[in-house]
């Protein structure tokens, strides 16, 4: 097997994972949203440091912290990383899959806005078109919720703003993620002492199996990442592009078919708008992908 074929082999297993998620959440009850973040960034930071000390990169893990800007950076990707994993936490364990796969489905266009606003990038007209498709596709969700997709908004502008962060950084998977969760670590540690200092903190208290799921978040974490940058090492920007849709995909399936969630014909217009934006966000990057390679193949021949 050539390395683009591990790489889609891993990239598959990291979006089966994340896209599976919303199966996992929910069997850590009784303990709430808050609980479950924190225990995530527990256990995370401790499968962390234990993969840095067996893969040597201790002198690395501590070079990033003596380096200052870099903290800086992490200390945001910390923050909007854990605005992620709480409005998505939040999302599958209060019955709002669905709404929490369309923040994953929108993501590439708030990206895409962000590259606009932040970096002043020129976007293309194809490009102007998926964005404006997207924003009408919320508009019509807003209007049949009653209120804006929050939930969708929070997980999509977080992870957008996560990914501007890491490529910021430029670190490995497993130094990125062990600085950013030392980051919040003690805060999260805190919060679990103080819930079972109330009598509120589930660990412990319902039994072990309880426990061992409450425990596995930091794998379920860190295992997809893992994959993620196994195939992101092997594959082109497109194709990771186009498998990044498999999450929110299985996720929306998730919540029609498992969760039985509601899908008014209102949500389905606005689903449709979004995934019509996509086709032509997709499309787009592509195209313009393949003229590039070939402007650069005919610059070369000359």
């Amino acid at each position: 097997m050539n390395d683009s074929r591990r790489g889609v082999t891993f990239g598959v297993a990291a979006y089966l994972c994340w896209g599976f998620f919303p199966l996992y959440w929910p069997l850590l009850e009784p303990a709430g949203s808050l609980e479950i973040l924190a225990h995530r960034f527990v256990w995370s930071m401790v499968f962390v440091l234990v993969a840095i000390t067996a893969m040597g990169k201790w002198r690395t893990f501590l070079a990033i912290a003596r380096d200052r800007r870099l903290m800086l950076i992490l200390a945001a990707a910390s923050v909007t990383i854990a605005l992620n994993w709480g409005g998505f936490i939040y999302g599958v364990t209060n019955g709002h899959v669905i709404e929490t796969s369309l923040g994953y489905f929108i993501n590439p266009l708030v990206t895409v806005l962000l590259a606009v606003f932040v970096l002043k990038e020129t976007l293309r007209p194809a490009q102007w078109a998926a964005v404006a498709i997207g924003i009408i596709a919320v508009v019509v969700l807003t209007v049949d919720y009653g209120r804006l997709p929050w939930v969708a908004l929070l997980v999509a502008f977080s992870f957008a703003a996560y990914g501007f962060l890491k490529k910021k950084a430029d670190l490995g998977a497993f130094e990125g993620l062990g600085m950013e969760t030392a980051i919040l670590f003690p805060v999260a540690l805190a919060f679990l002492v103080t819930l079972q200092a109330r009598g509120e903190l589930a660990f412990g208290h319902e039994g072990p199996g309880n426990v061992t799921l409450l425990v596995g978040t930091g794998v379920v974490t860190a295992i997809p990442l893992l994959l993620f940058g196994a195939a992101a090492t092997r594959l082109s920007l497109t194709t990771i592009g186009i498998l990044q849709y498999l999450g929110p995909i299985i996720q929306f399936i998730t919540g029609l078919t498992i969760f039985h969630e509601d899908m008014t014909t209102a949500r389905w217009v606005g689903f449709v708008l979004v995934w019509i934006a996509l086709v032509v966000f997709t499309v787009d990057a592509m195209t313009s992908r393949r003229r590039l390679l070939r402007e650069t193949a005919e610059a070369c021949a000359i």
